[in-house]
């Protein structure tokens, strides 16, 4: 096994949280390694990465020369035994609890004693997850929230075994990238916020899915009724379709509870193809 080396993050997974994960690391200084299976997957990833910092450039938010020093500091890999040096890794793969777990067992495998095993899920119980290893008092939740560079926000988890030390060093960590954390103390399936995100999504579904209002409507409701930034409905389109539909079962499979249900209009979405903004066409229209 690799020795650990201070300031140093792997993150499993080159999508969309992935990535953005990365971003936020290597612009505060920290040495990176962004693992994908594919090189197409990565490629995709750095050029999300340096069409979001081009951005925060244009805005004069950060510097042109900081915003190459950022990609500089980040390297990818197919290579999951790449990681294995990094003083934190988080995984940011699919969300399902069986490729969670495979991962998770491998990360135990490769990794140092003291390496913090961290998961951006949204909803998937830590303690779930870190039954995978042979270490759970290392394993945290890191839940980010998209879009990572501009989102303030990070979850943490406490698993049933994670370790007040872990939990320090990660939120060390999410605090020196810039976020501000809340820390969800029992370890119950979608955590805080996607609990509060899926009960007002699934309910804004079913108005929809019952003609009571149109998607604007219900959205223009929630943002200039209860100061809501952002509608539940265009929410679910950034956030995608097929995710909330996931993070909903998710919560549905843990707890029975009938408010989590995925609506039928939400997971017939899915099968359609109209997963939101990614597709191009969820609740709304994308060009």
């Amino acid at each position: 096994m690799a020795e650990l080396t201070p300031r140093t993050l792997a993150v499993v997974g080159a999508g969309l949280m992935g990535s953005g994960i990365a971003q936020v690391a290597a612009a505060a200084g920290w040495q990176v390694t962004m693992r994908d299976v594919t090189d197409e997957a990565l490629k995709r990833g750095v050029d999300g990465i340096r069409a979001s910092l081009g951005k925060f450039v244009e805005k004069g938010r950060l510097s042109a020369s900081d915003a190459e020093a950022a990609v500089e500091r980040i390297t990818t890999t197919t290579d999951l035994d790449a990681v294995g040096g990094a003083s934190i890794v988080v995984e940011a793969v699919f969300e399902r609890i069986e490729v969670k777990q495979d991962v998770f067992r491998d990360l135990d495998r490769i990794c140092p004693d003291g390496a913090i095993l961290a998961s951006n899920t949204s909803a998937i119980p830590i303690t779930k997850i870190a039954a995978a290893t042979q270490r759970p008092e290392s394993v945290v939740g890191t839940h980010f929230f998209s879009p990572v560079p501009m989102m303030a926000l990070c979850e943490l988890v406490r698993g049933h075994r994670t370790s007040d030390d872990t939990l320090a060093r990660a939120r060390a960590f999410a605090e020196a990238v810039g976020k501000t954390c809340v820390v969800v103390t029992r370890d119950v399936a979608g955590f805080v916020t996607t609990r509060l995100i899926s009960a007002l999504v699934v309910e804004a579904v079913r108005l929809v899915e019952s003609g009571v209002a149109t998607a604007e409507d219900i959205d223009t409701a929630c943002k200039l009724g209860f100061g809501h930034a952002m509608g539940p409905l265009a929410t679910t389109d950034l956030t995608g379709v097929d995710v909330l539909r996931h993070a909903t079962q998710n919560i549905w499979d843990e707890t029975a509870d009938p408010k989590f249900f995925p609506p039928e209009l939400l997971t017939r979405m899915v099968e359609a193809g109209e997963l939101g903004r990614k597709s191009g066409q969820g609740f709304y229209s994308y060009d």
